[in-house]
Formats: C-alpha cells, structure tokens, sequence
C-alpha cells in the first residue's frame, strides 16, 4: 500500500464488514494503530500495523453522564457549541483523559465520543466554578431539561459590600417577586456562612441570577461555587477533573 487511506476503509477491507461497521470499532475504542488506540474513523493509514481487539463490540456506545467541577474563567459550552475563538476556554475542552479525576469508580473506559456527543445541562456564568453535567444519556437529558426549574443547586457565594437593612429577609421571602430575564424566580434559602460568604439553595438556577439578586439587596459577588445539583454533590471532585455519573446515582 502506498497511498495513505482513511482507517475505517482499510478496516472495513480488512473485514470485509460495512464502512459503518468499521466506524462503530473504531469510535468504540476497539482499533489500534502500530498499537495506539486511535478512535477516529478519517485518520489516515499507509502501511502501518492496524488490528481490532478480539473484545471488540458493534453494540451502541453506551450513552454517559459526566460530572465536571468547572474552573472560573471557562465558558459554559459542550463540544458541538464551543466556540473557535483563539484563547477562549470553554468546559467541554476540559473533558479529555487528562482531566479524568482518578477516584472515579464507574469502570468506565474514556472515549472521545463520550465527550464530543454529550451536551451541556447546568450551565454556569463563567467567573462561576463548581459542578456542571454533561450528557448523551436522553433520560438524563430529558430529566435534567423539563426538571430543571424544580431541581435545587446549592452555592455559596462570596461577596463584599453591605447588605440593605432586611435585604436577607428579602432573598427569603416567598413572595418577593424577582423576576429574572422575564421570568419570575421561585423563592431561595439563603443563608449567612460567614461575614462575607452566604449559601444559596435554589431551583432552576440561571448563569446571572445570583449576582443578579445579590446586586438588587446592595452586594457585589466576588466568587461563586455550585456545591450540588439536585442530590448530587460536587464532594472531593477537584477543580478542573471531571468523572462519570455512577449507575446508583440520582439527581
């Protein structure tokens, strides 16, 4: 051979399987080249070594849910929204084998169409860190979307400024009437942790709607963290890291 050609032809050559068929080994992880796993199916091979492990499946990629605790400074946006900008960061780039936290028990073997399919659900304003899901399981999907103003996140909020005489009671209030981007908030529970840092447990929370409500009782917020979306924490998850949702888990 000496013209270089796609791997999934010479695969499905070698085979004499469909071109599908080869794409499906080669996404699913199960292809490797002069002995490196490769898993794009439009890489290009000459003459090198390519063999399909005797393990290798044509099921379905099993469809995952990834937890990341996202950093400040990285936009909100999956793979298929990412933008091409130079020097923008965004939290899908930080889905790679690199960042895969190393306490993850699920067992499960990264691969990049785990990354490269799943979507964005709990977006958060980019100075924000802390816990965002990702998906390509639709029942997580579909959860996650028509739940999502029922569905409580946890966040503790630093802040610098004073506080308007009964403005905590304001947050509190459930007839307060906030309305955010022409919506009208459900109540919060908002809490003092400290001088300067206060807890939010509220559904449906917006990227903006924090700051937002905090501005409106004389506070400015100098950082955020989202500790919990639903009943999962963000626990020992280290910033940047991320790990698959465990099969037992539930929001």
């Amino acid at each position: 051979m000496t013209e270089p050609v796609r791997l999934a032809k010479r695969l499905a050559d070698m085979l004499a399987c469909s071109r599908r068929e080869a794409e499906q080994y080669i996404e699913g992880g199960f292809v490797t080249v002069d002995g490196a796993v490769v898993e794009e199916p439009q890489f290009r091979v000459q003459n090198q070594s390519v063999v399909l492990s005797p393990d290798a499946s044509l099921l379905a990629l099993t469809p995952v849910t990834i937890l990341l605790h996202k950093p400040a400074g990285y936009e909100s946006r999956d793979a298929a929204h990412a933008s091409g900008d130079a020097g923008v960061q965004t939290a899908a780039q930080l889905l790679t084998a690199a960042n895969h936290a190393p306490g993850d028990r699920s067992g499960i073997r990264p691969l990049k169409k785990h990354f490269s399919s799943s979507e964005l659900l709990t977006p958060l304003a980019t100075a924000a860190s802390g816990l965002v899901v990702f998906s390509s399981d639709w029942r997580v999907v579909r959860k996650l979307r028509e739940d999502a103003r029922l569905l409580e996140h946890e966040v503790v909020v630093e802040v610098s400024g004073d506080i308007k005489p009964g403005g905590l009671e304001r947050l509190n209030r459930i007839d307060h009437g906030f309305t955010y981007q022409g919506a009208l908030l459900p109540p919060a529970k908002v809490s003092w942790q400290s001088e300067a840092r206060l807890r939010f447990a509220l559904k449906g929370e917006m990227p903006g709607q924090i700051a937002y409500l905090c501005e409106s009782v004389g506070l400015q917020v100098t950082a955020m963290r989202r500790l919990r979306v639903g009943r999962l924490p963000l626990s020992q998850l280290q910033s940047g890291q991320w790990r698959y949702l465990m099969p037992y888990e539930r929001f």
